[in-house]
């Protein structure tokens, strides 16, 4: 009977048919259900990192009708943590509860209010890592007053600068820097109100006496709102004076938050923060585990390569932070018992060369590292959530309009942004370095772009028509690289990638591996011009203060590394490289001085390409090279 035939047979047609129309849709589903199934993990991240985000945008909204500011949200830790340890000095050993560390800075909100002080006021901190700087800062939040927190290294001119843009009515001197009587001098030339000035280490213990006897009960005023200043945070000033970033009480809320839920930390972690407290990485991300999550954290006065891991072990740390270098200078150690010993599971930063990886991974054994992109005044921070190796960051393709940024193409030469016949920036593919914007939405708590004190330096941060016609977005002045499940990767600071002989050069990346080659020493690579030459040739600052680099070796490493063109043309041997509070590069004034040898004192070379080495460059050989008798 046909109708007992194969439904696949032939001599039934009409059965044949059927079947063909009831499997396309089964095949289109299974397909679905195959791709679906392939690209779980990539689905997955998307989705997490779109919920991180809806969930710390929505806390900051609550918070903003509730009237939560930070010492308010700390209130609220403090009653869930009351007696658990807080903060851990490394300095001393001393240990603060949540309860001390309220009870301190209540002390310092009703010292100041004896005092005169109002909501709006600025008072400048002047001083190094330890608790106090905390509970200062902290004490001066529960009444409004906006503590500016200012690099301890600066000295004389870019000090009085801080302060003075600042508009500070104190300033409060640790200990520690009082020793410098042009410092102390200069600010008080400034004729501040009133000074909190330990002239000696007896003087600060007088202080402390007087904070012993203020009240350290407190009740919080219900007039801050979660946007009003909370303090002021300064750029390294790389090329110039600092800025003073504006950082409102839902900006330190968001980049505490979203690094907590993005990397999925918890209360019981235990954090090593040796970074400065006058920094974003260290104020922000760091103690501010311990402001609004309850994570105990241990702060040290300044980073220690060689007692890094120690302390990591002696306080049972299970996070620790880096920034800039400081992975490569751990790296950089000799191998010792304790590195291999701690309970780490995560290294939270950013900078982590991509060069050096999987090596820090693998012998420090610190299974997560958590990268993540950012900066103080920035409103498109990236996050790394699930270890992608190099990766900065990630942005989801699939719900773009919840985080709306982008890299935007950018003129090879000039690094200004290109935009398309409406005016529009044009976006980058994947593959394709961009500059990285966020789109400024000001009532929306992650687009935000409060800015600095300075408003010419606000400007300039912002540019107009960038995702569509007359909106406006934050640039961030860095080149990045995307892939296609949405990876971002670092590449260069605007300005640093130059060209030479055709092709684009990144110094972040000639650093990396150059850095390798010299056993992990402080590399500086930067452009310079040259008389006739287009582009900009490449120099590169070792330091070196023995001048053990074998030039040979490191010729023919660079051969097997580095293309021709990113091959620095010029060395430059000196004792020290010059870098930020926060381990970054300084280049302006080597850039400036470039390769001539009037006007540096350093030892100087030059990649002969005749003779495929580097010689010694002097006087003569550089007017050879200006005038265009030596080949480059």
């Amino acid at each position: 009977m046909k109708g007992r035939l194969c439904p696949l047979h032939p001599a039934n047609p009409p059965c044949h048919n059927i079947l063909q129309h009831h499997t396309a849709p089964l095949a289109i589903l299974f397909c679905t259900v195959y791709v679906i199934v392939g690209h779980l993990d990539k689905i997955c991240l998307h989705t997490f990192a779109a919920s991180v985000l809806l969930r710390v945008k929505l806390n900051v909204r609550r918070h903003l009708r509730e009237k939560n500011t930070i010492p308010k949200i700390f209130a609220e830790t403090v009653q869930r943590f009351g007696d658990k340890t807080a903060l851990i000095f490394e300095g001393t050993g001393e240990k603060w509860t949540f309860r001390q560390l309220d009870e301190y800075s209540n002390r310092v909100a009703n010292l100041l209010l004896e005092r005169g002080f109002k909501d709006g006021d600025v008072v400048a901190l002047f001083m190094e890592n330890r608790s106090q700087y905390v509970g200062l800062w902290l004490g001066m939040a529960k009444i409004g007053v906006e503590a500016a927190l200012i690099n301890f290294n600066l000295r004389l001119e870019a000090l009085v600068h801080c302060v003075t843009i600042s508009n500070a009515k104190a300033v409060v001197f640790g200990s520690e820097l009082t020793d410098g009587k042009k410092e102390r001098d200069s600010v008080l030339d400034l004729q501040i109100a009133m000074c909190f000035i330990p002239t000696t280490a007896k003087f600060w213990l007088n202080l402390l006496k007087i904070l012993l006897q203020v009240d350290r009960s407190y009740f919080l005023p219900p007039v801050l709102s979660v946007l009003d200043r909370l303090f002021y945070i300064y750029t390294s000033g790389t090329t110039g004076m600092p800025k003073a970033a504006i950082v409102v009480h839902s900006r330190f809320y968001r980049m505490a938050a979203l690094v907590y839920y993005g990397f999925r930390m918890n209360s019981d972690d235990v954090l090593y923060d040796c970074l400065p407290l006058y920094h974003s990485a260290g104020n922000i991300v760091g103690v501010g585990q311990c402001i609004i999550h309850g994570m105990t954290v241990v702060i040290k006065k300044k980073f220690s390569a060689s007692r890094f891991w120690d302390d990591c072990v002696k306080y049972n740390c299970t996070i620790v932070q880096y920034i800039g270098e400081i992975c490569r200078y751990l790296l950089n150690q000799p191998i010792r018992d304790t590195e291999r010993q701690h309970r780490v599971r995560m290294a939270l930063g950013n900078g982590l060369r991509q060069s050096i990886w999987e090596e820090f991974i693998n012998r420090f054994n610190v299974p997560q590292i958590a990268e993540f992109y950012g900066a103080t005044e920035c409103n498109c921070s990236l996050g790394n959530f699930d270890n992608k190796v190099g990766a900065c960051g990630f942005n989801s393709q699939i719900l773009p309009f919840i985080y709306p940024i982008r890299l935007v193409k950018v003129d090879e030469e000039t690094m200004e942004l290109i935009r398309g016949p409406d005016g529009v920036c044009i976006p980058c593919k994947p593959g394709e370095p961009g500059q990285l914007v966020g789109r400024i939405i000001q009532n929306d708590p992650l687009r935000r772009f409060d800015g600095y004190v300075n408003q010419s330096a606000t400007s300039k941060k912002i540019s107009q028509s960038v995702f569509k016609k007359g909106d406006s977005a934050y640039l961030s002045g860095d080149v990045l690289i995307m892939d296609e499940c949405g990876y971002m990767y670092f590449k260069d600071r605007t300005g640093d990638t130059f060209r030479w002989k055709g092709e684009n050069v990144s110094t972040t990346e000639v650093e990396g591996i150059l850095s390798r080659l010299l056993d992990m020493k402080d590399v500086v690579v930067y452009g310079v011009e040259v008389a006739g030459a287009e582009g900009k040739a490449g120099m590169a600052a070792i330091a070196d203060p023995s001048h053990s680099s074998d030039l040979e070796k490191f010729v023919k490493d660079m051969e097997k590394t580095l293309p021709p063109y990113a091959r620095p043309v010029f060395l430059r041997f000196l004792p020290e490289v010059n870098k930020t509070g926060t381990y970054k590069f300084q280049k302006t004034d080597m850039r400036r001085e470039g390769f001539d040898p009037n006007l540096v004192s350093d030892r100087l070379y030059f990649l002969d390409p005749s003779r495929g080495r580097y010689v010694e460059l002097d006087e003569e050989l550089h007017r050879s090279i200006v005038s265009g008798k030596q080949k480059l």
